[in-house]
């Protein structure tokens, strides 16, 4: 399951989701917008994506986590447009029959969601903004 949207996220409906009577383990990762960054007040975040491609390559990410961990149901979401702090941003779920498995497929996808996915952040301040990465 992946999500690109830019309505606020619910962890609990992603996991929900991707919950079933075969799991043992449900892992997940939240991104949330933090109020500082490297000294700074934030005041909001703004995300963008090339939508086409970002739904592709979170799809093969999905696909590839199942292949290389074994496990059963892969959710990845992610927001869009602005983000107050505080919000989640990114979610990262895995449902596993064992919790080692969903700890480390969920902390792949994140870092690899993080790395190959065609999503631009930009952090806004009080005296300024720029874009992070990509």
């Amino acid at each position: 399951m992946i999500e690109l949207t830019q309505q606020p996220l619910s962890p609990q409906a992603v996991i929900d989701r991707i919950q079933s009577g075969r799991s043992g383990a449900v892992a997940t990762f939240l991104g949330v917008v933090r109020g500082e960054n490297e000294g700074r007040e934030v005041l909001y975040l703004e995300y963008e994506a090339f939508e086409p491609l970002a739904r592709e390559k979170m799809q093969e990410l999905v696909m590839e986590i199942k292949s290389r961990y074994g496990v059963g149901e892969v959710a990845m979401s992610h927001r869009l447009g602005r983000a107050e702090v505080g919000e989640v941003v990114t979610i990262i779920a895995v449902a596993s029959a064992h919790r080692a498995e969903a700890f480390d497929a969920c902390r792949y996808g994140i870092e690899q969601l993080k790395t190959r996915v065609p999503i631009w952040k930009k952090e806004v301040f009080r005296d300024g903004e720029h874009w992070v990465g990509g």
